[in-house]
């Protein structure tokens, strides 16, 4: 059976403020950490973290390095094997090149949001799709700080249907919603 070829990426820019604002908002490394986890723990071929700041970019590479080359590897090569997924990309569409030239395959990008839009993709309609993937690869876009600009969800094959806990409070960690979206999508549902 051919791998099913699942991708993710945390996107910084194009994302907006609370007040509506575009904006790139700033990586942190709780969210490098646990998202890479995840990637490993779900078996993706890569985790993507997307910044077009140079100096945010130098930041995620440092504290990359640290878990793949430095101390932090060798007392736990757990995390270095978690690490070793994630790229670093200036824009989405530089994630989708590089997917196309490594899998030879056309990509299919799904966004999260707490938003509902119109033409979601329910849960069971995206996981029905993946487990009959064809010849595509599927990218899911996480945004940050307050979401993502329109121009993300109108260029995208399909925004998914938020999470939903409290209706009147709905505001997951990124991290969460990974967790969440991947057991969603792939995990066992035995």
């Amino acid at each position: 059976m051919e791998k099913k070829l699942i991708y993710l990426a945390l996107v910084h820019y194009p994302v907006l403020n609370r007040h509506g604002e575009l904006i790139t908002s700033a990586i942190t490394n709780l969210d490098i950490h646990d998202i890479a986890r995840l990637a490993r723990t779900y078996d993706l071929p890569a985790y993507y973290l997307v910044t077009p700041l140079s100096d945010q970019q130098v930041l995620a590479r440092s504290l990359i390095d640290h878990w793949l080359e430095g101390v932090g590897g060798d007392i736990n090569p757990d995390r270095r094997e978690a690490m070793g997924l994630i790229r670093i990309a200036e824009d989405i569409k530089k994630v989708c090149s590089e997917i196309i030239l490594e899998t030879g395959r056309s990509v299919l990008v799904y966004v999260t949001t707490a938003k509902k839009c119109p033409n979601y993709v329910n849960w069971s309609g995206l996981r029905k799709k993946i487990e009959d993937q064809g010849r595509e690869s599927i990218l899911l876009l996480f945004g940050t700080a307050s979401g993502f600009d329109n121009s993300v969800l109108e260029n995208a094959d399909g925004v998914i249907f938020p999470i939903e806990g409290n209706r009147e409070y709905n505001h997951l960690p990124v991290r969460s919603a990974v967790a969440i979206t991947l057991d969603r999508l792939l995990g066992d549902r035995n």
